[in-house]
């Protein structure tokens, strides 16, 4: 998912990319996170875990602004890119891979240029394991080929801030370890990673773990 350039706020805490301050989020007047407070560094790898409900997935969502907070403040800086596990919506259009990675090429409203595209997608796509499969039909691939198809749609807007919302569903023991390697390497360019996940190597290689419970960060080794 491409979502607009953040203008970089000078009330961020020193040196973090995106910020949560005693964020509260409801549905329907339940609430579903409480008073989440996160400062998130550039060249990290974040790992939320936690039980079915408790917060992982509308945390992240607030992250990268999809959702807003009943209370709290959220504050970013520089460009955020969220990979979802919902894609129904792609899986019924009759698109490409590559056509998939190209809406990656759109930040902010302005596109990569064309002379540089086909290569950025050309790299995206080698990242994740998919060279070679521009042409093949987006809904013909299986589960995790299609979660790494919206991964390299990430990779490719070059974030300063990248969300996955369990990256690793679908995906073999030898792809997951590929992933924790690409993620760390998207740290090591600068990057804030920030996933979901239950796997055990990628919560392993990560540089924190924060687990939420009843809407709850209950625990976090970054502290």
């Amino acid at each position: 998912m491409t979502l607009p350039n953040r203008t970089p706020s000078l009330d961020l805490p020193l040196d973090a990319a995106v910020s949560l301050d005693r964020v509260t989020f409801a549905y329907d007047r339940a609430d579903t996170l409480r008073d989440a407070t996160l400062d998130v560094l550039p060249g990290t790898v974040t790992v939320l875990r936690g039980p079915n409900g408790s917060g992982k997935s509308t945390l992240l969502e607030i992250l990268a602004g999809v959702r807003r907070p009943r209370c709290g403040t959220v504050r970013r800086s520089g460009s955020v890119a969220l990979v979802v596990q919902r894609i129904d919506e792609l899986v019924g259009l009759p698109v490409t891979v590559d056509e998939v990675v190209r809406m990656g090429t759109w930040r902010a409203g302005t596109r990569i240029r064309r002379s540089h595209a086909r290569g950025a997608i050309g790299a995206a796509l080698t990242q994740v394991g998919l060279e070679g499969c521009e042409r093949q039909p987006f809904a013909s691939l299986s589960g995790g080929q299609r979660q790494r198809t919206l991964l390299a749609q990430a990779l490719v807007q070059r974030p300063d801030v990248l969300l996955l919302d369990e990256p690793d569903a679908g995906l073999d023991s030898e792809s997951t370890e590929h992933l924790s390697r690409l993620l760390a390497a998207e740290a090591a360019r600068g990057a804030a990673v920030v996933c979901i996940s239950h796997d055990s190597s990628v919560i392993a290689a990560a540089d924190r773990v924060v687990e939420l419970s009843a809407g709850r960060i209950v625990s976090d080794s970054g502290h």
